[in-house]
């Protein structure tokens, strides 16, 4: 029988005879109603008993003595109707505490019960179920409607995901075939074919359950701090209840001490707290390991960052594409990226993914020849194409006032790029850049309104590249160059001043992660060395939900203290009043009960969102679906860089067919999405924020936008037939600049409060 069963059964006993006695004693059958009582006292007795000496043969805190001698003495005193409700309140209290207990961790006993065990594998031409240990990468596996990904491993097949046992997020997430899947999520949509890509034991869904195990079996300092102060409270009531004795002679009086001396505000507010902290966590997809880990979260004030992965999105990405004069930012791309597609390095991955992500056309490469450090080669479309450094690109090019400008730049913002040569001469450069997570300036300001005094970054990227993100992010600390050692001396040094979390997400974190207080593994797909080391793991692959952590350790933690304080100060009033004889037994024993009842209900508080309540959201997939709005713009931003760069140099009528060109593209693309913005979306979000004009600065972005095109298109409307004048050509040079500045920053913060809201 479980624990929570044999407390519903004493407490149904414990009902059920006092009742049937009560009913017999009216009944002028006062002997049988003495037995009927103590067919209830009898198994809360021997409960107690067992509990008692199974806590010293553990050598924990045995406060069931203090209810084993209230019950007894009170039988002794022939209070019996009074012994059988004590049994009554304290059989009602354990269920109470059981249910407390399981309700706190719903969450994580959630993730235990969903681990699946077995598998549908392609055997001999038919699919066979086999047990999930048997799985091996490379098996091709069928997960059926409903049913748990077994494993992790790669789409064979679309498919919609119900990932919010791994991540919070309740809406299904629509995968294509290629993608990675990770074992855990549930398949909500129609049948697919998977590959296995690891063994069960090695996937990411297992190492999670093991996680959640080892954590429901942790005892945090706390916890076994409050069982020592609670231990000290039988001695106390003992001598309260033996000092009222002695100085009235009433027996009843130490009876009544006994009965009110609860030390449930101890031993179970806490770690009712705690547990319901970690499930609150597990349900926003931030896995806590234990209740010491929870505790010192709480009592955090500097926060290390490791950058690459966790400020930022730790992959390269488009950033910018610089084209010879005469050539457009999206042929450059396209040639680019079709030579890129026979080579699997990031940097020819990140090429590939921005042309498909505008939508181009991409060529089939042929004789392509991979030259390591440098490139590649090969021919596209009847053309000698390279990409790869400078020096590879066209070797025998001088290098062009264009080019000799992007290098300055890029040594000035410490970026890389890909260079493009085709036919020996270079015909421009993307750019690419790790960028910045949506979420990370969010996360940031968010931690520093969280009480976090000290955020430093530790990084191995040169000096002048880390500062530039410091300073971006406003970090208080960046240490630039750092190795794993380095790393690894500076948690220690900060050691010294209090408590440190440390943030990472690769194999070189690992020994970081384990040397700080708290240290935390960003996304359960990482590396798993770094997951096993950290003592909090954010499923969720988002910075912010650290913020979210620390909030929720904080609440946590006062709930918990609030609980202990309010409690135990009612109990030791109560002990006082029934030792100057102002609380009989029977009348302890129900005040104890509540006592006990208010304790616990505080405790579950931390299982809810925070005061804040809770925030304006959008669905993920709306937010999604405006992002990707801005990506379908991005050609647009390149146009208007590449003009504003050019406008100078071109010849006077192509200058102006390129500005009328640019222009029509603002005005049906770009200034048609500001509006609908600004008539539909702002209102809604305005109503979701809440306030008198949440979205003003915004609205005044659109202003100024709508401010610049105008302008530029009056200016192309004033020129000669034969193109653009000498004078206009500096203005309109400088209005581009500054609408290529406006709506980067504009699409910034609007994509960074979509993120946000999708997210809530």
């Amino acid at each position: 029988m479980s624990g929570r069963n044999l407390d519903l059964g004493l407490l149904a006993v414990s009902a059920l005879t006092l009742i049937a006695g009560s009913l017999l004693y009216w009944s002028g059958s006062a002997a049988l109603a003495r037995l009927a009582w103590l067919a209830g006292v009898l198994p809360i007795l021997l409960t107690l008993t067992a509990s008692s000496l199974l806590a010293v043969w553990r050598r924990q805190a045995g406060v069931d003595v203090l209810a084993l001698l209230a019950i007894g003495f009170a039988w002794l005193l022939g209070e019996h109707f009074a012994s059988a409700v004590i049994a009554l309140m304290l059989a009602s209290g354990r269920a109470l505490e059981s249910y407390a207990q399981a309700r706190a961790s719903n969450e994580m006993r959630a993730l235990l019960r969903h681990a699946p065990r077995e598998a549908s594998r392609h055997e001999d031409g038919e699919w066979r179920t086999v047990p999930l240990d048997r799985v091996l990468a490379g098996d091709r596996l069928l997960v059926r409607t409903g049913e748990v990904v077994p494993v992790d491993g790669s789409l064979i097949q679309a498919a919609e995901l119900d990932e919010s046992t791994l991540t919070g997020e309740a809406m299904p997430q629509h995968r294509e075939p290629g993608e990675p899947l990770r074992s855990g999520t549930v398949n909500a949509g129609a049948p697919f074919e998977m590959l296995a890509g690891a063994t069960a034991a090695d996937s990411t869904y297992s190492g999670i359950v093991r996680l959640v195990a080892a954590a429901q079996q942790s005892r945090s300092p706390w916890t076994r701090m409050a069982d020592r102060y609670a231990l000290l409270l039988v001695p106390l009531a003992l001598a309260v209840a033996g000092a009222a004795w002695l100085m009235t002679g009433d027996a009843h009086r130490a009876l009544a001490v006994l009965v009110v001396a609860t030390p449930c505000p101890l031993i179970l507010a806490v770690p009712v707290a705690i547990v319901c902290g970690m499930s609150r966590s597990a349900r926003r997809g931030i896995l806590v390991k234990s209740g010491a880990a929870l505790e010192k979260l709480a009592q955090s004030r500097i926060l290390f960052f490791d950058k690459t992965g966790t400020l930022t999105a730790g992959q390269a990405r488009l950033a910018a594409i610089e084209a010879a004069p005469g050539y457009a930012p999206d042929t450059v791309l396209r040639l680019a990226a079709s030579l890129a597609q026979a080579s699997v390095h990031v940097s020819s991955r990140a090429l590939v993914a921005a042309a498909r992500e505008r939508g181009l056309a991409l060529a089939l490469p042929r004789e392509v020849h991979e030259t390591p450090g440098a490139g590649l080669g090969g021919m596209v479309d009847g053309r000698a194409v390279r990409i790869g450094s400078l020096a590879h690109a066209s070797p025998a090019s001088a290098a062009a006032p264009w080019i000799a400008a992007l290098l300055r730049r890029l040594s000035h913002e410490g970026a890389s790029a890909v260079f493009l040569g085709v036919d020996g001469v270079t015909l421009g450069a993307v750019q690419l850049a790790d960028r910045i997570r949506l979420e990370t300036p969010r996360a940031i300001r968010m931690l520093r309104q969280a009480g976090i005094q000290r955020m430093a970054m530790l990084t191995g990227d040169r000096d002048d590249v880390a500062q530039m993100t410091g300073a971006m992010l406003g970090v208080t600390e960046v240490l630039a160059r750092q190795t794993p050692a380095q790393k690894l001396a500076a948690i220690r040094e900060a050691q010294r001043h209090g408590t440190v979390v440390m943030v990472g997400d690769g194999v070189n974190d690992a020994p970081a992660l384990a040397a700080a207080d708290v240290g935390v593994a960003m996304g359960a797909a990482g590396a798993a060395a770094s997951a096993e080391a950290a003592d909090v793991v954010l499923l969720v692959d988002r910075l912010d939900r650290l913020a979210e952590a620390i909030g929720i350790a904080r609440r946590t933690h006062r709930i918990a203290l609030q609980s202990v304080v309010a409690g135990m100060a009612l109990s030791l009033i109560a002990m006082m009043a029934a030792a100057f004889g102002y609380l009989p037994p029977l009348a302890g024993a129900v005040l104890q009960e509540l006592i006990d009842v208010a304790v616990i209900l505080n405790a579950l508080r931390a299982l809810r969102a925070g005061p804040e309540g809770r925030p304006a959201s959008i669905p993920q997939a709306q937010a999604r679906r405006l992002q990707s709005e801005h990506d379908d713009l991005e050609q647009v931003l390149d146009q208007v860089r590449w003009l504003a760069d050019s406008v100078a140099s071109l010849p006077r009528e192509i200058a102006c067919a390129r500005l009328a060109q640019l222009n029509q593209a603002l005005r049906e693309q770009l200034l048609a999405h500001e509006l609908r913005d600004d008539a539909s979306l702002y209102p809604e979000l305005a109503r979701l924020l809440g306030g008198s004009d949440p979205m003003a600065a915004l609205s005044g972005g659109h202003r100024e936008i709508f401010r610049l095109i105008c302008m530029l298109e009056r200016i192309a409307a004033d020129q000669p037939a034969e193109g653009l004048d000498q004078e206009s050509t500096p203005e309109v040079r400088r209005l581009l600049y500054e609408l290529n500045a406006i709506l980067r920053l504009h699409f910034a913060q609007e994509d960074e409060l979509y993120h946000a809201l999708g997210d809530a």
